[in-house]
């Protein structure tokens, strides 16, 4: 991780802004999918739902086993932001695609 500033708390949270700027746009993308209807925006509702569960409990184990490995508290929580990070960035490609 290329570091901005010497304290780790900063660039978690400069890392977490963008990482809420990129959410932002997913909901976007998700609101004109579900305004469309239609069996896609029936299906995108469900896996909004579960993804989210899924997420949480990834976050979850990689919380728990950054902690018991003596990991520094800022670490755990960049770990947990990962996790969120690599969903919303695949979110995100999946909903920008073109779609024929």
């Amino acid at each position: 991780m290329l570091r901005m500033w010497s304290n780790p708390w900063l660039t978690l949270s400069m890392r977490n802004a963008w990482l809420a700027w990129e959410a932002q746009s997913v909901i976007a993308l998700r609101l004109m999918r579900l305004g469309l209807g239609g069996p896609k925006a029936q299906s995108e509702a469900k896996r909004m739902v579960s993804d989210k569960f899924a997420a949480l409990a990834e976050a979850q184990v990689v919380a728990t086993v950054a902690a018991l490995r003596g990991q520094r508290s800022h670490r755990v929580a960049d770990k947990v932001s990962g996790v969120y990070r690599k969903r919303v960035r695949r979110n995100r490609r999946r909903l920008a695609k073109r779609r024929r």
